[in-house]
């Protein structure tokens, strides 16, 4: 009996322990997910492709022309005068130069220019005169604005310069300049040709017509003969916006008041 109970011992422990056995194996031989095992693993992105810097070194500008006719337009306009000058009116400047172009081998964004040519101003004044060519040892402006003596309905002062610019210049696309934006600043030299007054139309304080005659008077002796100007312009194609300004006095010192012309207009050029 006790050798029957023994056996029907052992046979349960060996049963047992077989099904513990295939139980655990079934548990971690479980089959894939269909689904999850369907995703594909995503694809990894390439690393961007760095952009290739433009070699401005390289290009050709053989079929651009260097030589260009460059005009200005300005309103003008004196800076630092006193109260007791009275300008009026759209005081304005023409210049006109002929210039050339000299691009940088290693980059032709950028170039020198530099030429020569005219420049002249006219300075228009409300009811009084500038004696340019008086007698006094200093320039003297008669003032009719008191209700006292004649004046010229219409007055102003020309100066001409001959000028010689020079400018450093940047433009975006060198091989379309024409469709590309552009800076420059630089200076001009100049020395003075010629200045002079011109009065039309005299009349009376109260404004009485006393006679209809145009008055010339020329004289250089109060003013600089030399002009030293900064200047700067940006714009797109052939048309930019400029600034000048007269670095050295108008007028010579101890001879008059400091002045100092302005110009602000439009520039029409080929760079």
């Amino acid at each position: 009996m006790k050798r029957i109970a023994l056996l029907f011992s052992t046979v349960f422990i060996v049963t047992a322990a077989f099904t513990q056995t295939v139980d655990t194996a079934s548990k971690t031989s479980v089959p894939p997910n269909p689904v999850t095992a369907s995703k594909a693993v995503p694809a990894t992105k390439p690393a961007p492709v760095p952009k290739k810097k433009k070699d401005w070194g390289s290009i050709n500008l053989n079929n651009r022309a260097n030589d260009h006719l460059l005009i200005q337009i300005g309103y003008d306009g004196w800076a630092q005068v006193p109260d007791s000058i009275h300008t009026k009116g759209f005081s304005r400047s023409l210049n006109m130069y002929l210039m050339f172009d000299f691009p940088f081998k290693t980059d032709p964004r950028f170039s020198v220019g530099a030429g020569a040519g005219i420049g002249s101003s006219s300075i228009f004044f409300n009811k009084q005169q500038v004696n340019v060519a008086g007698l006094s040892g200093s320039l003297a402006f008669p003032d009719a604005t008191v209700g006292q003596g004649n004046y010229f309905k219409k007055y102003k002062l020309v100066s001409t310069y001959l000028e010689a610019p020079i400018e450093m210049r940047f433009v975006a696309d060198p091989e379309h300049n024409s469709k590309s934006w552009k800076g420059a600043i630089g200076v001009k030299v100049g020395t003075l040709l010629n200045v002079h007054t011109k009065g039309k139309n005299l009349v009376t304080s109260t404004g009485t017509p006393v006679n209809n005659f145009i008055e010339k008077q020329a004289s250089k002796k109060y003013f600089n003969s030399t002009r030293l100007a900064a200047m700067a312009r940006i714009g797109y194609g052939h048309i930019s916006l400029f600034g000048q300004f007269q670095i050295n006095n108008f007028i010579k010192d101890g001879l008059g008041p400091t002045v100092h012309p302005f110009s602000i207009g439009i520039t029409l050029s080929g760079l």
